[in-house]
């Protein structure tokens, strides 16, 4: 791409936002150790006008090579600057988290999940194939050895039967190719080759190899004991990275290719039954903003509710720590429950 590219007027992308010709011009012909380029970076957001974003990184070196665009985008999405640094806590003992709903009437579910990626290596947009299918023996040879609560099976994509994909689809474990903002960045390439799922036999626990992220580790369970979920997470965290070493950075936390998972790459998440809070959904979203949290339909993003349930999961990621982003869900739950329980109360005694 030698010339600036045109968007569309109504484009509203932070990568429309922040891309000047200066920058263009200042970083067309720059290329990182793993060959990627500034062309690479923003493709997905120029095919894709209506992105929210609008980039990847092909690597950790993008970040530094392309800051003039990279570290404005970052700012405004996280409000994160490029004299920050962040800091990362994954001690459980660290988590006030008492079961806020122990009699389940309100919390269905609760899901954390992290993105990792591997140290030394590009990230998904600019990997190779070699690479991405060394990721995946690497990885899921890491999880073989994995035991207790935490031992399960590995199903590669590639070549899976009929009835190991019925049965993951049931669970909704199974991935697909991804979208065509990932596509465009380049994270479907060679599909489904590399890619696979692991679940531990409670199904519980579930890792997917070379999605967005090379490892998107997931704890999840029934109900609200929160602390459990982020236990059983922290401790497959840490058992993972004594084989496969995670990219890292004191200033950006956990590497990954799309900036706005950045730092923790964390996100705690209950889907919540809240009928009489949501039927006063400013005041809903007044608590949620409080602490920091997204309101999401019970299938997730743009998805609406069904029966008053919502998925509620943190919105800040980078500058924060793995602790204070469950924290945020957890005590923005407690408030939500006792708004709840407040309405409802108040219902009752008209009746």
């Amino acid at each position: 791409m030698s010339t600036f590219p045109t968007f569309p007027t109504d484009c509203t992308s932070l990568l429309c936002k922040h891309l000047t010709t200066e920058i263009f011009e200042t970083l067309k012909d720059k290329k990182t150790a793993n060959g990627f380029t500034l062309e690479d970076a923003i493709r997905s957001g120029v095919e894709n006008p209506d992105s929210g974003i609008g980039v990847y990184a092909g690597d950790l070196e993008s970040y530094s090579l392309f800051a003039s665009l990279f570290d404005p985008i970052i700012e405004s999405y996280h409000g994160f600057s490029a004299s920050d640094s962040h800091q990362s806590d994954l001690d459980p003992s660290h988590l006030d988290a008492p079961n806020p709903d122990p009699e389940g009437a309100y919390i269905l579910s609760t899901r954390i999940r992290v993105g990792r990626n591997v140290a030394n290596l590009p990230l998904g947009p600019a990997i190779s194939m070699e690479q991405r299918n060394q990721v995946e023996q690497d990885v899921s040879t890491a999880l073989g050895t994995l035991t207790g609560a935490l031992s399960g099976s590995y199903y590669p994509l590639e070549g899976m039967s009929e009835t190991v994909s019925r049965e993951l689809i049931e669970d909704h474990f199974l991935f697909k190719a991804g979208d065509r903002f990932l596509e465009s960045a380049g994270l479907n390439h060679d599909w489904p080759e590399g890619r696979g799922i692991y679940h531990n036999d409670d199904k519980t626990f579930l890792v997917w190899i070379n999605e967005e992220d090379q490892l998107r580790i997931i704890s999840m369970q029934p109900g609200g004991d929160i602390l459990e979920v982020f236990t059983r997470l922290t401790t497959a965290i840490s058992e993972i990275e004594r084989s496969v070493p995670f990219s890292y950075s004191k200033h950006l936390g956990y590497t990954t290719s799309c900036p706005t998972n950045l730092g923790t790459a964390m996100r705690a998440s209950v889907h919540i039954k809240l009928p009489k809070l949501s039927a006063d959904m400013e005041h809903f979203k007044t608590i949620c903003d409080r602490h920091h949290l997204q309101i999401r339909g019970i299938h997730g993003e743009h998805s609406k509710s069904e029966g008053g349930i919502y998925d509620i999961s943190n919105k800040r990621r980078l500058g924060v720590t793995e602790v204070q982003c469950v924290q945020d869900m957890v005590d923005g739950v407690v408030e939500l429950i006792a708004e709840e329980k407040g309405l409802q109360s108040t219902s009752s005694n008209r009746q």
